[in-house]
């Protein structure tokens, strides 16, 4: 990395991010927004529903998107990066309040005029990527409509490989391993999960030269599963067998989704003999609704069913070694657009993402433009 700490072009940071409701009342508005132009009955979004309304009605993504707000500013301001108070970092969600249109507006207002934006989705795939770039589109469209000139908006690379996200998860398997009794721990399976997507959009995900079967969604997973089970390895001494699996499944039955299921991986672990299992939740930036229901409620009531000794890692959050990841990934696309040489940190075998999508990359189900890459109206 350059040692200055020089983030021009760029005059502030987005977190852009999923969104997710802050109480009952917008479980099924919230839902309606993920869902629009599927059809779905409100009845049927009550029933999808009933997770939130579990804990309250309340998604945890927002609050850790302030934590990890929080983290970058202050390692901003710490590291020197933008002036003595850090560059400035704003909150856009693609489904509910703060809304991605709003937040464009506001930074325009601010007379912010190139940014860097970090998706809260670490993996190549449409709904990981592409799609994320075609909800900067429309809000740069809304923006130029409106007669406000937007600023122009650059996405940062895909970080699933970066040490800095990578360590944290390593850490928190080693801590999930010490919590097993000592008669289970070195038998212990290692369940890296992630959330499955239809096998269509796995095998178009990434660039062209990527699709196939899985894509570069498969691939990209299963090298960070790799490159975190040798870690541990090395850190404990123990090679604890390992499988990428998958969870959060939603859609038609008929259509094929990345398969095993979490549960079904449970099930399939326990009449193996298996005597443990830890569950890594390496799709996951942070301790969302599909981390606690889907892991920490259903998968360990079915290990519990099951007499199976279960934990479950940590994800990154909003860990301070993330947030220097970030400022990482900042000033190398900001020393690459000056034209300067860069050292892209990566592990594992893949390497350093790209930093401009390509053509072709994570396709739509139907054309629409998309900022942030090679084929973009806003280039």
């Amino acid at each position: 990395m350059p040692d200055q700490r020089d983030p021009a072009p760029y005059d502030a940071l987005l977190l852009l991010s999923f969104g997710g409701p802050e109480g009952p009342d917008d479980v099924v508005p919230f839902l309606e927004n993920v869902t629009r132009g599927r059809g779905i009955p409100k009845e049927r979004l009550k029933e999808v529903g009933q997770h939130y309304f579990l804990f309250g009605g309340v998604s945890p993504i927002n609050e850790q998107n302030r934590a990890l707000i929080d983290a970058l500013r202050k390692d901003f301001a710490e590291q020197g990066l933008g002036g003595p108070d850090g560059l400035p970092v704003y909150w856009g969600n693609r489904n509910w309040a703060p809304y991605l249109v709003d937040t464009l507006r506001e930074m325009a207002a601010d007379g912010r005029r190139r940014i860097a934006v970090l998706a809260t989705s670490a993996y190549a795939s449409y709904s990981g990527c592409r799609q994320y770039r075609e909800n900067l589109a429309e809000a740069v469209a809304t923006l130029e409509a409106e007669g406000i000139e937007p600023p122009r908006v650059d996405k940062l690379r895909h970080y699933f490989n970066h040490p800095g996200f990578v360590r944290p998860m390593v850490d928190g398997v080693v801590k999930s391993l010490a919590e097993l009794d000592e008669g289970v721990r070195a038998g212990a399976h290692l369940a890296f999960t992630t959330h499955s997507i239809p096998t269509a959009a796995a095998d178009t995900s990434g660039p062209v030269e990527a699709h196939g079967d899985g894509g570069a969604y498969v691939a990209e997973h299963l090298d960070v599963a790799r490159v975190i089970a040798e870690a541990v390895r090395e850190e404990t001494g123990v090679a604890h067998p390992w499988q990428l699996v998958y969870q959060s499944r939603s859609g038609a039955p008929h259509i094929p989704w990345l398969e095993p299921d979490i549960c079904d991986h449970l099930e399939e672990r326990h009449a193996a003999g298996a005597p443990a299992v830890v569950m890594v939740p390496i799709g996951f930036v942070s301790d969302h609704m599909e981390v606690l229901y889907d892991l920490d409620t259903e998968a360990t009531a079915k290990a519990a069913e099951l007499g199976l000794p279960v934990r479950r890692s940590a994800t990154v959050g909003a860990d301070p070694r993330f947030a220097a990841a970030v400022r990482e990934l900042l000033l190398e696309r900001a020393a690459a657009e000056r034209g300067l040489p860069v050292e892209r940190c990566a592990l594992g075998a893949l390497g350093p993402s790209h930093d401009l999508c390509p053509v072709g990359c994570c396709p739509a189900r139907s054309p629409r433009p998309a900022a942030a890459g090679a084929d973009s109206p806003y280039a």
